[in-house]
């Protein structure tokens, strides 16, 4: 039995790290941890033998721990995750991997140095209509990818307005590396992951100082974007269209990812797939019918995980993906102050 310590117990774990581990019958939840203890308390209480902390220096530092799971606030995230491979721990962590590149690299380094399998959430990978595209990009019946546009549009609906996540200094930015790392890696691996070369990118801070449905600390800090919008070229020529918002103008909230290929095309809107195609000189629109429960994506990318710390799977999510990942959005950023395209 693979013994979990888990550090930061607010809403992300509640709602998509604790109902994943649990779905695990290979894992036990044994400490809590969050730098308010009475959060790590309260998610103890159904756990009456787990240890309680609100440092997490005490919790990686137990021996019978075998996996940390993190879901602090972003900028915690790579010093939390490399104390923990050094201390020879498993580690998945909440997305983003990190809030700049070195952070990551530093990452993926401390994996590769200490042996252990450090896994960021990727979750989107794991439905079941990425991964049926998956197999019919693999099966080349899309032939080449090469022209994608993603994103995640809201009306209204900044997350936290005035706390942790309007804060750049605790978040690394706004609706870019909160929702971009869902849509911009999900749109990577569905083309086979290719390298990212250049990038251009826009920003924009409209509605810090507007009235939001999702609440507001009025003494809060707002200093991170609410619309980013940009431009990425790969090294097989490939290129991706990205935009992403918090709050804007437009009819209603949107995520989506489309990619266009030599032999067929595919649009993902909203959790709903349709196919493009030719057959026989006729073009063809297909709309597949997933008919089957499917496990939640957080579920499923956690389980994913444990199976790959037993050695039963292969991690199809890998450190140097999370910091091709950070290289971009950190990019995307430096391009928009500078007003040019920035290589990578």
């Amino acid at each position: 039995m693979l013994k979990v310590g888990v550090v930061g117990t607010g809403g992300i774990f509640k709602w998509a790290h604790l109902p994943g581990w649990l779905a695990c019958k290979d894992v036990e939840i044994v400490a809590f941890c969050d730098a308010f203890r009475v959060s790590a308390e309260a998610a103890a209480r159904d756990f009456p033998d787990a240890k309680v902390y609100d440092d997490y220096r005490e919790l990686i530092a137990d021996p019978s721990i075998d996996i940390v799971g993190i879901s602090t606030p972003n900028l915690y995230h790579s010093e939390i995750a490399i104390a923990a491979l050094r201390q020879g721990k498993h580690v998945f962590c909440e997305k983003p991997d990190a809030v700049n590149p070195l952070e990551a690299q530093k990452m993926a380094d401390a994996a590769r140095e200490s042996g252990k399998l450090l896994m960021t959430m990727r979750n989107n990978r794991f439905s079941e209509e990425a991964k049926f595209v998956k197999r019919l990009a693999e099966k080349g019946q899309l032939g080449e990818l090469y022209m994608g546009r993603c994103g995640w549009i809201r009306r209204r609906g900044i997350p936290g307005r005035g706390g942790w996540f309007t804060t750049k200094a605790l978040s690394g930015g706004g609706p870019l590396i909160d929702l971009g790392v869902h849509m911009i890696d999900l749109a990577m691996w569905l083309a086979g992951n290719p390298k990212p070369v250049t990038v251009t990118g826009s920003t924009y801070r409209k509605f810090a100082d507007r009235p939001d449905a999702s609440g507001r600390v009025p003494e809060g800090t707002f200093d991170v974007e609410d619309l980013a919008a940009g431009f990425i070229r790969f090294d097989n020529g490939a290129s991706l269209q990205i935009e992403f918002s918090w709050a804007s103008n437009v009819e209603e909230e949107k995520k989506f990812l489309e990619w266009r290929g030599t032999e067929g095309g595919f649009s993902l809107v909203n959790d709903k797939l349709k196919l493009f195609t030719e057959n026989e000189g006729v073009l063809i629109d297909q709309q597949p019918k997933f008919t089957e429960a499917a496990v939640p994506q957080h579920t499923a990318n956690i389980r994913h995980f444990v199976e790959c710390v037993l050695g039963r799977e292969q991690p199809l999510i890998t450190p140097d993906q999370g910091v091709d990942m950070i290289k971009i959005l950190s990019a995307i950023y430096e391009s928009a102050e500078l007003g040019r395209e920035i290589r990578l």
